[in-house]
């Protein structure tokens, strides 16, 4: 499963940082590192739609307050 998470400016100011160590800690926790690759981008073009994340081109708008739902919904229920 390929993770894409945001990490300009924009999405950067909304949290991007929290959102990309708790991904990191949850797929760490989870065991899930062989299966799971966590990558960053500039850009994905929805800069209003706050931190901005993508699983396998799946566009998702997450925040640091909602990332823990967000990775047992769509990240460990889906590998």
């Amino acid at each position: 499963m390929k993770v894409t998470i945001c990490i300009g400016s924009s999405c950067h100011v909304k949290g991007s940082r929290q959102v990309v160590d708790e991904l990191q800690r949850l797929i760490d926790e989870n065991n899930l590192g062989d299966k799971v690759d966590l990558a960053g981008t500039f850009c994905l073009g929805k800069c209003q739609q706050g931190v901005c994340v993508n699983v396998d081109e799946e566009f998702y708008s997450v925040t640091p307050d909602t990332v823990h739902d967000f990775f047992m919904e769509n990240i460990k229920a889906k590998v």
